[in-house]
């Protein structure tokens, strides 16, 4: 045996036994020895300093560890808000979900459904900002029924949460934003000469969302539509509730849905490009 082939033989064999010492080694993760105390409030600095990802991954290691306490309890919501934040609504609804499945008498669980809501509240916005580019017609609005759906909820099972009030408000906003919605769909029809599918949308808006923004828009579009299919009984009977209603109204005044300032505040931008609520 040569000289090298000896020195080798002799390097890999203490390789092999520094390896099994643990000299070579994976470094410990100094996670899987913290104190829950420490990982807590290590959790939270990153939270407050706006760090998500590191937050998240804090509390979610302690979770994993400790999975009761009172601490867990917190860090689940801190957890779930930390996910939202690091742009990842699957897994903060996730957590969220089993948070509400594990401690449905928690004194914080009406913001567990607060912060759930407004998860897909979050998303719709994020349509809002592609919203002048897509066909209405193709638009899914499930996450807005289901954001409405979670604030509703939480509005009949904690009505006097400091959340509440709060919430009411986005409902407002998401059942006009629904209403808008179903009138665009309308509009489209009526441009492309479906003018029963156009009045039966109309019709869908004034019985599904009474008062909103766009109820009287939803009476111009029946008016319109009847008109264009030679029902002048319907046609007037919807302009002279429009008439009462909203006299004022573009559709009265033979320029509607032609006139660009109408059709212009459907979108809910401001001049600067940025959206807007109502």
């Amino acid at each position: 045996m040569s000289l090298s082939l000896h020195r080798l033989l002799i390097l890999a064999f203490v390789a092999a036994l520094l390896s099994g010492c643990g000299l070579f080694g994976k470094r410990e993760d100094p996670l899987e020895t913290m104190p829950v105390e420490e990982m807590y409030a290590a959790g939270k600095d990153a939270l407050m300093a706006g760090n998500y990802s590191r937050a998240s991954r804090y509390y979610g290691r302690l979770v994993s560890r400790f999975p009761f306490g009172e601490y867990t309890e917190q860090a689940m919501l801190d957890l779930s808000y930390s996910q939202f934040k690091a742009g990842k609504p699957e897994e903060a609804t996730s957590t969220l979900n089993r948070f509400i499945r594990t401690y449905p008498t928690h004194r914080h669980i009406d913001y567990a459904f607060y912060l759930k809501a407004l998860i897909n509240f979050s998303r719709e916005n994020v349509f809002l900002e592609r919203f002048a580019r897509l066909d209405m017609t193709q638009r899914d609005q499930g996450a807005t029924r289901q954001s409405f759906d979670d604030f509703a909820l939480l509005v009949q099972r904690f009505p006097t949460s400091r959340y509440a009030a709060d919430a009411r408000q986005r409902m407002v906003y998401l059942r006009n934003l629904m209403a808008r919605h179903e009138l665009g769909v309308g509009l489209y029809y009526l441009k492309r000469g479906a003018f029963v599918a156009a009045a039966n949308r109309g019709e869908f808006i004034i019985e599904n969302y009474p008062q909103s923004q766009h109820q009287n828009d939803a009476l111009a579009l029946m008016a319109e539509a009847y008109t264009r299919l030679g029902e002048d009984t319907l046609a007037g009977d919807a302009r002279r509730v429009l008439e009462l209603n909203d006299a004022s109204h573009p559709a009265l005044a033979g320029d509607w849905p032609r006139r660009r300032g109408w059709w212009w505040r459907l979108i809910p931008f401001s001049g600067d490009g940025r959206a807007t609520r109502r």
